[in-house]
């Protein structure tokens, strides 16, 4: 149950054909909830992920389906949880297929769709059918403002690759101390984002409610870029312990900051800049989660669906 669960489902489908235990499922629930309820910096969505690809390994073995159809099966029920999670069935449906698929395959390409739609329709039953977020309107006065995305474009992937340094550096490190402090190593993580949330509160947690503000304008460029920073380190500190735990929510985080911060600067420069600091915000949800977790398609779509706005999908894409 350690980690996010995206490299586990990849495991089970490649070389486990498809055998995830169902108490993997409950005991990743069981510590994801400790853990993100807690304050620990990571999100519910990866792990969503692997509850649903739990649930179809253990209903494909429950009706003495072929080991194929249970390795097919399994992507499956993880675009359904991951659907759930984000609200967001077209994203769900492509980062399946380019992560942990690797491939547009055929053979079950039609089953994820009918999967993630199922699950949302089943989640704005009980839930709602708006947005993930609450995005104030987004409009281009001129194309030539397309290019003040670009910056936020490099900064974003300058920031990914930072991103990953940290996350490696410290779970390679991690993972090389004695055996006995892995069983202590969440609870000390715990204990430094717990510091760090003395100070910047901001970062424990999913931080949707922060990313929401963010959207809306609520924060100066200099208080934007130190909770990317500061967010960037909790979120590494928390996953290199093996806390369980997703990397979805804290990416569209940094990302939200950084954008923010882009906008913010570019806009004491520009005042007559058309795009608004929150329109920043958005696009650079897109651009980290595009940069950190290698899935370009996914992010286009992914704002698309959080925002419910279509004409951001041009300074996403560049």
């Amino acid at each position: 149950v350690r980690g996010s669960g995206v490299n586990q489902t990849k495991a089970a489908v490649y070389i486990y054909d498809g055998y995830i235990p169902f108490s993997t499922v409950l005991g990743k629930f069981l510590t994801c909830a400790l853990a993100i309820g807690s304050g620990q910096s990571l999100g519910p969505e990866d792990p969503s992920l692997q509850f649903g690809a739990g649930i179809a390994s253990a209903l494909g073995r429950r009706l003495h389906l072929s080991r194929e159809k249970v390795r097919l099966i399994a992507p499956v029920g993880a675009a359904a949880g991951l659907a759930a999670a984000f609200n967001a069935p077209i994203s769900a449906t492509l980062f399946v297929i380019e992560e942990v698929i690797g491939n547009w395959s055929a053979a079950v390409l039609g089953a994820i769709i009918l999967a993630a739609v199922s699950s949302v329709m089943v989640l704005r039953l009980f839930l709602t059918e708006q947005p993930f977020f609450s995005v104030p309107p987004f409009h281009l006065i001129h194309p030539i403002e397309l290019l003040s995305y670009a910056p936020l474009g490099v900064l974003g992937g300058v920031a990914s690759l930072a991103f990953i340094n940290v996350v490696v550096y410290l779970r390679v490190g991690s993972k090389a101390m004695p055996q006995w402090t892995h069983y202590i190593q969440p609870a000390a993580a715990g204990l430094m984002v717990g510091i760090i949330g003395i100070w910047m509160p901001q970062v424990m947690g999913a931080g949707y409610d922060i990313v929401d503000q963010a959207l809306h304008d609520q924060f100066t460029w200099k208080l934007l870029a130190l909770l990317a920073v500061f967010k960037i380190l909790a979120t590494s500190i928390s996953f290199s312990s093996g806390t369980p735990g997703g990397m979805f929510a804290p990416t569209l985080f940094i990302g939200a900051m950084l954008g923010g911060a882009v906008g913010g600067v570019e806009h004491i420069f520009f005042p007559h800049l058309g795009g608004t600091v929150g329109g920043f915000a958005l696009v650079g949800m897109g651009v980290l989660f595009a940069g950190f977790l290698r899935v370009p398609m996914t992010s286009v779509f992914m704002v698309l669906e959080l925002s419910g706005n279509y004409s951001i999908i041009l300074p996403v894409l560049i």
